[in-house]
């Protein structure tokens, strides 16, 4: 076994870190664009008096970044070479979240906002699977181009993780559609232009089929931002959303009549993986910058470092972290030898085992930075308490902890996957 990684991927994380030295850190540096990453960061982000929705000055600075990531040939990386992408594989983009969330906060990397200089793009790889040839049409170039944004309206105020319970309803109308229902965290709202919004159209409440995608003008009749929700990590794009009596014809179905959750779940596995490797790799940024303060910073005389009560809990982290690396790796890798199919079916305990531990683990040792660092690392001077309550969310989001451990209950004990009993 050769645990050792590729030489070609290697040495494209070092072409990426040459990016990001001759283009993101000068920007970074310009126009004291730094008050949006330090310990102004909250205050540069939120417009506090347009409902904490993101500064435009920031998301303005987030677009420059792409624009040039993408002119270099790096934002696309993971997509097919039809869409200009290099093929980028799951151990690939694992890897390089890692290597980026291992540098700390950044231009290069700001999940808060799910940017980075390679992105994901996973509706793109949606449209390709599912859209009609006028839907992939007019809606791949516009992703690619940002003259299409699709926020996703699947949770609901009153169902989240029970997505077959959604009370939002689609009824034939003449020869459309009629939907009515409200969604929460619509995120990204604010600049949409559409919504991929589930309905249930057919069945009854706790039915897998029976819930059509549709393809909503954002601006559509009967579609109004009720509310921006406010986070523990602002600014926010969160907003719940009323849809009351909005009409669309049968070209807005996005994939079949009947069977969207298919279309929510596509991307899932590649999203839990993906996030899972940022999260180890901010885990281990906490760790590295903890170890550097303990040696340097000497109360009494002697450095914090020669406590045992400073180095077990850390030495405890980093153990965490090697193993943790080890099962993401293993799982990405086994991910690029399935079809998306297989995954779901032979794979799906292992990504989720290693996306709640993941998520956990950040928190954890988040918190433990803060504690290493004391007052100063409570403060917004370090970067720890900005890593915790972005990172936090992902213990939620994406499917919850709790979620993700009953799919690997349910696999380790025999009621689903490979080993079903009865199956």
């Amino acid at each position: 076994m050769d645990f050792a990684l590729p030489a070609d991927l290697v040495a494209y994380l070092a072409e990426l870190d040459a990016f990001i030295e001759r283009e993101i850190k000068p920007l970074e540096a310009a126009d004291d664009n730094i008050r949006f990453l330090d310990h102004r960061r909250e205050w540069a982000r939120t417009d506090w008096d347009a409902g904490g929705l993101p500064r435009a000055e920031w998301e303005a600075l987030l677009g420059e970044v792409r624009r040039r990531a993408d002119a270099a040939g790096h934002l696309r990386f993971p997509l097919p070479a039809e869409f200009g992408g290099r093929d980028g594989s799951n151990l690939w983009m694992a890897v390089i979240r890692e290597h980026f969330a291992a540098k700390g906060l950044g231009l290069h990397n700001d999940l808060q906002n799910e940017h980075s200089i390679v992105a994901n793009f996973p509706q793109v790889l949606m449209f390709r699977d599912f859209g009609t040839p006028a839907q992939q049409r007019e809606f791949i170039g516009g992703m690619l181009d940002g003259t299409r944004r699709l926020p996703f309206g699947l949770t609901e105020p009153e169902h989240g993780s029970d997505a077959t319970f959604m009370e939002t309803r689609g009824v034939r109308d003449g020869d459309g559609w009629r939907i009515d229902g409200e969604k929460m965290w619509t995120t990204g709202m604010h600049v949409a232009t559409h919504v991929m919004l589930f309905a249930r159209t057919s069945g009854e409440d706790g039915d897998a089929r029976g819930i059509t995608c549709f393809l909503v003008p954002a601006d559509a009749p009967g579609v109004k931002v009720e509310e921006y929700l406010w986070t523990f990590n602002m600014p926010t794009d969160h907003p719940r959303v009323s849809f009351n009596g909005v009409r669309v014809d049968d070209g807005a179905i996005f994939g079949r009549e009947g069977e969207g959750l298919a279309v929510a779940q596509h991307f899932v596995h590649e999203n839990r993986i993906r996030q899972a490797a940022s999260s180890l790799g901010a885990a281990d940024y906490c760790v590295r910058e903890s170890v550097a303060y303990a040696k340097t910073r000497k109360p009494f005389g002697k450095p914090l470092a020669a406590n045992q009560a400073i180095q077990f809990p850390l030495v405890e982290l980093a153990t965490q972290i090697e193993m943790l690396r080890l099962l993401i790796r293993k799982t990405a890798w086994e991910m690029d030898a399935m079809t998306k199919p297989e995954v779901a079916t032979r794979l799906s305990d292992k990504v989720s085992m290693c996306n709640y531990w993941a998520n956990r683990l950040v928190c954890e040792a988040a918190d433990t930075a803060m504690q290493v660092h004391g007052g100063i690392g409570y403060s917004r001077h370090k970067p720890f308490e900005h890593i915790y309550r972005h990172h936090r969310r992902y213990r939620i989001t994406e499917g919850s902890e709790e979620i993700q451990q009953r799919k690997v209950a349910a696999w380790l004990f025999g009621f689903a996957g490979p080993g079903r009993e009865g199956g």
